[in-house]
Parts: C-alpha cells; structure tokens; sequence
C-alpha cells in the first residue's frame, strides 16, 4: 500500500478468493471433526493472563499480546491457543458430564512473538481434545481424527508424516547420555529448538547439560534412525544404550498398526513439544519433503486440569494452524484456487427490456426463496455482455427479463449445458430449487 494504514505486522487482509480459501479449510476440519463423533465448543478470545502464567511462568509473558483495561486492576492476555481455556472449561464439566468428552474448536488467537514464515501474530487455529480417558484409546482417537483430516485435504503418507514420542522415552533417551534428571527441562526445551538452530549453536547449548561432541554424535544417530521402533532399537543397541525407556513407544506400535494408522506415524525420540504441561504421548505433522514448522501438534496432558481447579483428570489434544498447513498444501499443489471455489450463484437475473423494478422484486423473491440471485450493477442492455459477466461470476443460470419484466415469461438459461426454456415468473424459485445442486 503506497499510503494510508496498512495492515498490523504479523495479520492478514482477506480479499473474497482470500478467505474462500480460509473457509475451505475451516469446513474441512469442521465436517471430519464432527464425523467423528467430536463436539464443537469455544471460549473468549481473551483470558486471564493467570491463565497462561500459571503453568508456564511469567515468562511467557513475552510471548503474549497482554494488556489491562484502563482503571481497571485485571490483567488479561489475547489467547495463544485453546489447551488452557479447554482445560479451564472441563474443570467445571467433568463434574457434571459423562466421560470422555470429545471436544473440538476453531477460531482466531495470537502470538506477541515476532513474525517469521509459518508464525504469525494472528491466525487461525483447530483444536481437538479427548478428556477423562486414562487409556491409549485418547491418543488413537486423535490420530485417527488427524489421518482422516489429512487425507481429506488430498495428502498422504509420504507427503507428510505424523512424529510420534512419549516424554518418558525422550527422557530416557537424554538421560543415558548423561542429561541428570534436574535438568530435563531445559534438555526438552533445547532438543525442541533443535531442527531451527545451526549445530554449533546447539553444541554450545547442549554442553551445560552434560552433552558432549561424543553424546551429540550419539543423539543424531538415535533421532536419524526415526521410523519404526526396531530402527531405533537397533540403532541404539549399537551405540551401547539402554532401549527399556522405550516402552511407551512399544506400546504405542501394536494399536496403531491395529487401528490401520501405521503408516502415517513415525517414531522419533527427538519430538518433546516446548510446552510444560505435556506429561506422556506428544507427536507434530511434517510434511516429508519440506523445510516448514510442523503442521500440528499435541500431546497428553494430565496433570492441567487439576492444576486449573478441578479434579485430577486425563486429557490429550492437539492443534493444527492455517497458517502452515496453507504454505504445505500449496507446496503440494493441493490448495485450490480461491476464485474456484468462492459460492456460486444460482441465478444471475438479467435486464434486457429496461426493467429495473422487475429485477429487483425477482431478485428479492429468489433470495426469499433461500437462492444466491445477483445481477450485474452494469448499465448496459448487451445480453451477450450481461451472460459473459454471468458465466464469470460462475453462475449456473441466468434469468433474461424482457420488456414485459415480471409479467410475460423469463428465459432461464442453463450456463453450463446452453439450454434455454421460457418460464412464468411465478414458477421460476421453484425450477432454480429442484434443478440447482447446493454448495
């Protein structure tokens, strides 16, 4: 924009083909999401900046868009992501509701971070949680949920693959190279930010720790060797570690292939998600042949609830953004075009006699009618024009008034075959109803 206001850093403007887009992926998560069997809820945009201290500190503080009302003595922080709002929420349900919930939820939040590809200040976000289900079941309800909404954006194992871990595993695999158990967290933290930093940076970081040149070596090789749990067995084996820290993974792998989801999952001991209140599964999507921020991810955090006030309960969730999956799919070629799927029109009502109060009384009863009627804002009578601006807007029919306006016939033209019949004005919503497919 030359001059004027521009848009804040980190946001987006969406133009019409724009937020087409924006709405074919929020209908997909929506549609699979319900499919199965999950129930859509939501929050405040806002909340309590407690909220968000409370398990991970004061300093995320910086992470966040905070503020406090003028005079007011609260302060509050734009939501970053929907765990705690989910976990302040079924606080209060778990008491009243049968278990397990299956909840779901899609809206705006925001990060005070600076902007980077894949990471904006404002975004869109879908959230799907298991609550109250202490079993395996959890994690393979989501990662079903995830699988089929991966595959109906058009991708496949093989363009993007779901990394699986357990913290106990990631921990079992830092502590044989010498991480001590008091330094766990910052270990995870680190081994989180490994894939965005150059080796040496990680090296520098990693020495306090009790990670080595030797003890890096060795890590790489166990986080080269993600795939299948016997891959990172054998690899391990050879490099003189203990494997029993895997046993969450085991666990995981006979349900999986059970469950017909084998394919999409791969084990990596490297994912361990940032976030404090993860106690067990944690896993991210990647596309396989990219260099993007994970797609999803999520984890079981069990001990949130209860931290938040209600009784101890079990829960497991993840979020997927619009913001990458869109940088993915188009990567893919799997992202449509926004002019092609913006809502078609039904009927373009066309004035080839001169009859402006005729269109505006039809275009009135087909939209009564629950149709998409429009017409053109041109002043121009050239019917050839009128159908071209028509087809453009990717009408199915056009009706073609006529001096006569409402009281003699409308040709109704079908765009896409050619037809053309004369029909009673009267008659018109009824033919549009029983001969136009809904979007």
């Amino acid at each position: 924009m030359a001059a004027g206001f521009q848009a804040p850093k980190g946001t987006r403007d969406f133009l019409p083909e724009d937020l087409a887009q924006r709405q074919w992926i929020e209908d997909r998560w929506r549609t699979v999401s319900t499919n199965h069997g999950f129930e859509e809820i939501d929050g405040p945009t806002f909340e309590h900046l407690s909220l968000y201290t409370t398990k991970s500190g004061d300093g995320i503080v910086s992470e966040l868009f905070s503020f406090r009302r003028s005079g007011g003595d609260d302060d509050y922080a734009l939501r970053p992501e929907l765990t705690p709002t989910v976990a302040r929420l079924a606080a209060d349900a778990v008491r009243q509701r049968p278990m397990p919930l299956r909840w779901f939820g899609i809206g705006p939040f925001f990060r005070g971070e600076r902007p980077q590809r894949g990471r904006l200040r404002e975004f869109l976000q879908w959230n799907a949680d298991v609550i109250g289900d202490p079993s395996m079941n959890a994690e393979l309800d989501l990662l079903g949920l995830l699988a089929g909404t991966l595959e109906r954006f058009g991708l496949r194992p093989g363009d993007v693959t779901i990394r699986l871990s357990h913290r106990d595993a990631a921990a079992s695999v830092l502590q044989g190279l010498g991480v001590d158990e008091d330094q766990l967290h910052e270990a995870f933290t680190l081994l989180d930010r490994k894939e965005k930093m150059p080796p040496e940076v990680f090296a520098t970081k990693a020495q306090p720790l009790g990670l080595g040149p030797d003890e890096i070596a060795k890590l790489d090789a166990v986080l080269s060797s993600s795939g299948t749990t016997n891959a990172l067995v054998k690899t391990m084996t050879g490099l003189g570690l203990q494997t029993e820290g895997l046993a969450p993974l085991f666990d995981l792998a006979a349900p999986l292939r059970d469950a017909g989801l084998e394919e999409w999952v791969t084990f990596d001991p490297g994912i361990v998600r940032g976030l404090a209140y993860y106690t067990g599964t944690v896993f991210e999507v990647h596309e396989c042949r990219g260099a993007e921020r994970a797609i999803a991810g999520g984890g079981r955090y069990d001990e949130l609830i209860e931290l938040l006030g209600g009784p101890k309960t079990p829960a497991c969730g993840f979020a997927m953004g619009d913001v990458v999956l869109g940088l993915v799919l188009e990567n893919l070629d799997r992202l449509p075009e926004g002019t092609a799927i913006l809502p078609r029109p039904d009927c373009f009502v066309i004035d080839a006699g001169g009859r402006p109060d005729a269109v505006r009384q039809l275009l009135r009863a087909l939209r009564g009618a629950g149709l998409h009627a429009r017409t053109s804002v041109k002043a121009t009578r050239n019917v050839g024009k009128l159908l071209a601006e028509a087809s453009k807007n990717r009408a199915r029919f056009a009706a073609i008034l006529s001096e006569e306006g409402l009281d003699g016939p409308i040709e109704l033209k079908d765009l896409e075959s050619g037809e053309q019949r004369a029909v009673a004005s009267g008659e018109l919503a009824a033919v549009l109803a029983t001969t136009t497919p809904s979007d």
